[in-house]
C-alpha cells in the first residue's frame, strides 16, 4: 500500500521539513465508505478510532473480549455504532479488515483469524493517520515518550505553533487527526507501530530500547527493537528521524536503516560523544551541529530536569523542535522551564523532612534504575504489579547503594522477594497501596525519599498507572 494522504511540501508551508505524497486510489481512506470494518478493544482508542471511522460513513463494529466502560457504550449507543463484549462471536469475524487497539496481542485467536485469512489488520493510529494532511511528530522509546510528548507540546506552546498532542498518552490519535490546523505531535508505542502500513512522521524519535513488554515478542529484544523502528518504514530523504547516539540496540537498527533505499536524514543526540548531525555536551553546554557547523545553545546546568536522562529527552526535545524550524529562544525557553509530567518522578507531598515520590509511570525495570539514579539520599522503594518478566538483578548495584527497604506489592511480590529479598536490610510484603505507604512511613527517617517506582504494569491491582499513581498520592496525604 503507498502513501495514504495528499501533502503539500512543508518546506514551501510553514517552513516545515516533509514531503509531497501523491494518493493512491487503492488506499483505504479513498473507499472506507460502506466498508465493513471491525474494532477489536474498546477503550479510549477504539472508541475514537469507531467514531472517526462512522463519521466517513463507514459500517463499523466494535468487539471486547471483556466488559466495555459504561461511559463508552454511551458513546456508541450514541453514534449508532453496534457493539458486543465479554468475547467475539462470529459477528466480529466478518468484516473487510480490522483495527486493533494496542492493548490486544497480535497473538490473540481473533486478530490471528484476520491475518490467516488474508484481510488487513490496522493499528488506531495508522487509521487516524489516514484522515489528516497536518505534519506529524511522532516519539517512541521504551522509557522517556511521554516526558518528550509533553515537553514537546509545552515547547510548541511557547513557540505559539498550532498543534495538537495526542497517542499514547490519553487523548487518542483519531479524536484529533481530522482538526485542520497545526502539527500532530504524538506519543507513540511499540504496539500502535505493529499494525501499520502507511503511517509516516516527518520527523520521528526513538528515544531508548530497553527491555520492556517482551512477553508481546517472544521475549526478543531484536524483534522488539524492530517494532519501534517502524516508525521509520515510510520515512523518505525528504523526512527527519532523531535517535539516540548512545543506545547499542538503537545504533545497531541504524546501521540497518542505512542500507535502505529512502533513508531520512539522520539526526543523532547524545550526552556522551560527539555526534556527526544533531545535538551533543561538550564542556558542559549543548552544541547543535548541522552541515559541518556547530552553535553552542545553553549551558547543561539551566536545564529545568535534572538527571541525565532528562539530558537525553532534553536534547532529543531540541533536536524535534529545531527540525520544525523553531527558533533557538524557544527551545532555550522551553528546556529551561519544563517542569516534567505527573507520575514521574512526582513530588507528592513532604512529610516529617521524607519526600514522598511519585513514579508510577514506572512500568520497566530501566525506568526503575533512571529513577534510582535521580537520587542520591538513602531510599525506601516500593516495587510490585503485574510482572512482564522483569530481571530485577539489573539494579541491584544501585539498591546495595542506597535502598535500605523494599516494600513488595501486587502480583509480582515472589518474583521480587526472590531476586532482591536478601539485597536489602529490610524486605516487606504489603496487599495494599496504603499498607505501602502505611510501611514506608514507619522506616523512613527526615532526609531520606520513599519512591514508588514499580517496574511492572498496574493492572493486577488498578486501572491503569495514572490510576495507581493517584491512589499513593491519596494514601500519603492521609500521613
Amino acid at each position: 500500500m503507498a502513501g495514504a494522504k495528499d501533502r503539500s511540501s512543508f518546506l514551501d508551508h510553514h517552513h516545515f521539513i516533509g514531503n509531497s505524497k501523491s494518493v493512491n486510489p487503492q488506499d483505504p481512506m479513498r473507499d472506507v465508505k460502506n466498508k465493513h470494518i471491525i474494532v477489536i478493544g474498546a477503550a479510549k482508542s477504539g472508541i475514537a478510532v469507531a467514531l472517526l471511522l462512522k463519521r466517513k460513513a463507514a459500517d463499523v463494529f466494535v468487539s471486547d473480549y471483556g466488559l466495555i466502560n459504561k461511559e463508552f457504550k454511551s458513546k456508541l449507543q450514541s453514534a449508532e455504532i453496534p457493539f458486543e463484549e465479554n468475547g467475539h462471536t462470529e459477528k466480529a469475524k466478518q468484516a473487510d479488515f480490522a483495527v486493533v487497539s494496542p492493548g490486544v496481542p497480535t497473538e490473540s485467536p481473533i486478530v490471528q483469524h484476520y491475518l490467516n485469512s488474508d484481510k488487513d489488520v490496522y493499528s488506531e493510529i495508522e487509521v487516524a493517520s489516514w484522515f489528516t494532511d497536518a505534519r506529524i511528530v511522532a516519539v517512541t522509546g521504551s522509557n522517556g515518550k511521554t516526558t518528550v510528548a509533553n515537553w514537546l507540546d509545552h515547547l510548541w506552546n511557547l513557540a505559539k505553533r498550532d498543534h495538537h498532542l495526542s497517542g499514547n498518552i490519553g487523548i487518542a490519535f483519531s479524536d484529533v487527526a481530522e482538526s485542520a490546523s497545526g502539527d500532530q505531535l504524538l506519543e507513540v508505542s511499540s504496539f500502535q507501530l505493529d499494525h501499520i502500513s502507511t503511517f509516516k512522521p516527518d520527523v520521528s524519535l526513538i528515544l531508548n530500547i530497553t527491555p520492556d513488554h517482551l512477553n508481546r515478542y517472544n521475549n526478543d529484544l531484536d524483534a522488539y527493537a524492530a517494532s519501534k523502528f517502524r516508525i521509520t518504514e515510510n520515512q523518505t530523504e525528504n523526512d527527519r528521524f532523531i535517535f539516540n547516539y548512545d543506545d547499542a540496540i538503537i545504533q545497531k537498527h541504524v546501521e540497518t536503516l542505512k542500507k535502505k533505499q529512502a533513508t531520512p536524514e539522520l539526526w543523532a543526540f547524545s550526552y556522551k560523544n560527539e555526534v556527526p548531525e544533531g545535538a551533543f555536551v561538550r564542556n558542559d553546554h549543548i552544541i547543535f551541529k548541522f552541515n559541518n557547523k556547530e552553535e553552542s545553545l545553553m549551558p547543561v546546568e539551566e536545564i529545568g530536569l535534572r538527571g541525565q536522562h532528562n539530558l537525553s529527552n532534553g536534547l532529543a526535545t531540541a533536536l524535534a523542535a529545531r527540525a520544525a524550524e523553531i527558533k533557538n529562544d524557544a527551545i532555550r525557553e522551553s528546556l529551561r522551564s519544563f517542569t516534567g509530567v505527573e507520575h514521574r518522578l512526582e513530588l507528592a507531598r513532604k512529610v516529617d523532612g521524607v519526600k514522598y515520590i511519585n513514579d508510577s509511570k514506572a512500568t520497566n525495570v530501566n525506568a526503575v534504575w533512571f529513577a534510582l539514579d535521580s537520587f542520591h539520599v538513602p531510599l525506601t522503594l516500593i516495587l510490585g504489579g503485574r510482572d512482564k518478566g522483569n530481571d530485577y538483578s539489573e539494579l541491584v548495584p544501585q539498591i546495595k547503594e542506597k535502598v535500605h527497604t523494599i516494600i513488595a506489592i501486587g502480583e509480582s511480590k515472589d518474583r521480587i522477594e526472590e531476586q532482591l529479598g536478601k539485597v536489602v536490610p529490610n524486605f516487606v510484603r504489603v496487599e495494599t497501596m496504603g499498607g505501602a505507604v502505611r510501611a514506608a512511613n514507619k522506616g523512613a527517617k527526615k532526609g531520606e525519599v520513599v519512591l514508588l517506582s514499580p517496574a511492572c504494569a498496574s493492572f493486577d491491582m488498578f486501572d491503569s498507572y495514572e490510576h495507581r499513581g493517584k491512589i499513593f498520592k491519596e494514601e500519603v496525604n492521609k500521613l
